[in-house]
């Protein structure tokens, strides 16, 4: 075949069909043509990856697939103008199936680099691959863990993210029944050395726990019951947080973390095996800062509070070192710092008390916004929060804003202490523009829905990523109502927003390549915040806000779109392994510039990355460009630039 047969070809066959004619001369000057005879295979299964895509030119190719036997079965055929191959092509793993000619093949033949050139500088094809390009990030990223990781746990015991909990539980579960005398079950705590029991109700099932802190609470602070007459399940928690044996240690601390217990029951096939705590993860790494930040609700002091902070910092620290997943460490390191917040907010209002403003006047809430909001902020970064306060009656209305202005003044001084750094552009409730009553609020969504001032623009964005954290968080729900009816009812707001992430500049030029500084301090340099992360956070969240979902953080937005079918599961996994690789790159460069006393500033050298991160990095950046320019597509608005 001449290259003239090889471009009819190659315009017959999707997705090729949809490149440019320079693209397509361009690949079919670098494709080859090969011939197969009857009968042979191109690949078998479980053979590598040839790294190349065949397009069917003449014939016909059988895909099969072998069973334990040996027996095949054809599970597809190829015929002209199709493509096979396509499932390792890009993951380099071994190929799932077999592809054995039935008529006598000629095929066009495309090298894995010629197609990694064609999707990284053509969104379109890109969007072909999707699925294909997800899960060869998630493999590329699986393997360097795996490096990295035997690189760092030479230096780390029993990492937390590699050992089942299983391998530490306390085990079997010692239980006690619903109906039992607690000084029963206290003796059974003392005499087995216990700090907690699984509570069995009348139906023989788990039901609660029942812990030395319970016992203390309810009898002794509180002397609720008489203890002789007192039953279990006067006092027990009927929260019940469970977790399989197989599951990682790492698991069990985010799930600690995140329902804010004080052990997990450790079930398996729906029967307690054993109990798993924070102590036991502490006792197996010797990680006392482990403990010192779970303990945040029990520091008295912003001093306190502010040597608490410094152990957070080591959690993050400790999960790169073990290779944690990205979900985890945003898990791990998001809650803490709320924890940190509502324990500085809460020793404020007790201020508040002392100094005789007296108990909050009405009902508010606390938000936080930003990377906090979205539940990004791995190291103490800025704060960016805000004030909402239920509507006072008019003769109080001046009364109410002085409290709720000193309150964030005194909130916002006390997280300076702790290591959360003032805001430069002061969205802080200390300000009078970040602490509202709820109208008050509602009169600024109103004003700033698509106004094409900058500062309008600027606040608007700030205030889709918020996240209540404290107080009354229906006050928050109504705030996130005014904003959607806002949406709804204006025009432009979304041509606004789309308009403004295009002041942003594409990571990747036209022809594929990285885009990097030309000059000054960061030359050849990209920042990953300004350049990549930006595009897909200011695209989910407003594909968020205009299908009603007030969730901030980037990868619940993700989940809930996908729920909702705004993104196809395919593009949906695709964006999250892009972002969560572009994060996690990140939250290892500023964690390695905080460690060397510079403030992070996200910026990354591409040259310093080993190949394979190198083809990680840039199939991420490609995926960035596909959904800015989907979001472009979706929601500029051709007359609001001719009126503007």
């Amino acid at each position: 075949m001449d290259r003239a047969a090889v471009a009819k070809v190659l315009a017959r066959a999707e997705p090729f069909d949809i490149l440019e004619p320079a693209q397509r001369d361009s690949l079919v000057a670098a494709a080859r043509v090969e011939t197969w005879p009857l009968h042979q295979y191109v690949f078998r299964q479980g053979q590598p990856s040839l790294g190349r895509l065949f397009v069917v030119a003449e014939g016909l190719v059988e895909i099969t697939v072998a069973a334990e036997s040996g027996a095949e079965s054809v599970v597809g055929v190829r015929r002209p103008y199709d493509f096979f191959g396509e499932t390792v092509v890009l993951s380099e793993q071994c190929y799932p199936a077999s592809a054995r000619v039935g008529q006598p093949l000629t095929a066009v033949c495309i090298e894995r680099r010629d197609l990694e050139r064609l999707i990284h500088a053509n969104t379109a094809l890109a969007g072909f691959f999707t699925a294909l390009l997800a899960e060869r990030m998630r493999l590329l990223w699986a393997d360097l863990s795996t490096t990295r990781a035997g690189e760092a746990y030479a230096c780390v015991a029993e990492p937390l993210f590699r050992r089942r909990v299983g391998d530490l539980m306390s085990s079997p579960a010692v239980t006690c029944g619903i109906d039992d005398p607690v000084t029963a079950a206290a003796q059974t705590m003392s005499a087995r050395n216990f700090g907690a029991l699984v509570v069995i109700g009348r139906d023989g099932r788990a039901c609660g726990m029942l812990s030395a802190r319970h016992l203390v609470r309810h009898l002794v602070a509180d002397r609720r019951y008489p203890v002789e007459q007192c039953r279990v399940g006067q006092v027990c928690s009927r929260q019940l947080v469970t977790i399989g044996p197989e599951a990682y240690l790492g698991q069990a601390l985010v799930t600690l973390l995140r329902h804010e217990v004080e052990q997990i029951l450790v079930v398996d096939r729906q029967q307690p095996v054993g109990l798993v705590t924070l102590t036991d993860l502490v006792r197996s790494r010797s990680t006392g800062h482990l403990l010192l930040a779970q303990d945040i609700e029990s520091r008295q002091s912003v001093a306190q509070l502010a040597q608490t902070g410094q152990a957070v910092d080591r959690v993050l620290e400790t999960l790169l070192e073990e290779q944690a997943t990205v979900s985890d460490i945003l898990e791990v390191m998001s809650t803490l710092h709320e924890r940190l917040t509502r324990r500085v907010i809460a020793l404020a209002e007790e201020r508040m008390r002392r100094e005789g403003f007296g108990p909050p006047p009405v009902a508010y809430c606390w938000i936080n916004m930003g990377s906090a909001a979205r539940r990004e902020q791995t190291l103490r970064t800025d704060q960016d929060n805000a004030i909402v306060y239920a509507d006072p009656p008019a003769d109080k209305a001046s009364e109410t804003r002085d409290y709720f202005q000193r309150l964030g003044q005194v909130v916002v001084a006390d997280l300076e202490s702790c290591g959360f750094a003032l805001c430069p552009g002061k969205v802080m409730a200390n300000q009078p523009d970040w602490c509202r009553s709820l109208s008050r609020w509602t009169a600024a969504v109103a004003e700033w829905v698509g106004s094409p001032t900058p500062e309008h623009v600027r606040r608007l964005t700030i205030l889709l990523d918020c996240r209540p954290v404290w107080g009354n968080q229906a006050l928050a729900g109504a705030l996130w109502e005014q904003i959607f009816q806002a949406f709804q009812q204006s025009l432009g707001a979304s041509h606004v927003l789309s308009n403004d992430d295009r002041q942003f500049s594409a990571p990747l030029s036209l022809l594929g390549s990285i885009v990097t500084e030309k000059s000054g301090p960061h030359k050849d340099q990209i920042n990953l915040k300004t350049r990549a992360l930006v595009h897909i956070i200011n695209a989910l969240r407003l594909m968020a806000v205009n299908h009603g979902i007030s969730e901030p953080s980037t990868l619940g937005r993700l989940r809930q779109l996908a729920a909702a079918g705004v993104l196809s599961k395919d593009d949906a996994a695709y964006y999250q392994a892009a972002f969560e690789t572009l994060l996690l790159l990140r939250i290892r460069i500023d964690a390695q510039q905080a460690a060397r006393g510079q403030k992070p500033d996200h910026y990354l050298a591409p040259a310093s990355l080993a190949p394979r991160e190198r083809l990680l990095f840039k199939d991420a950046l490609s995926a960035v460009v596909r959904l800015q320019k989907q979001i472009q597509k979706t929601y500029s608005v051709f007359w609001v630039h001719f009126f503007s």
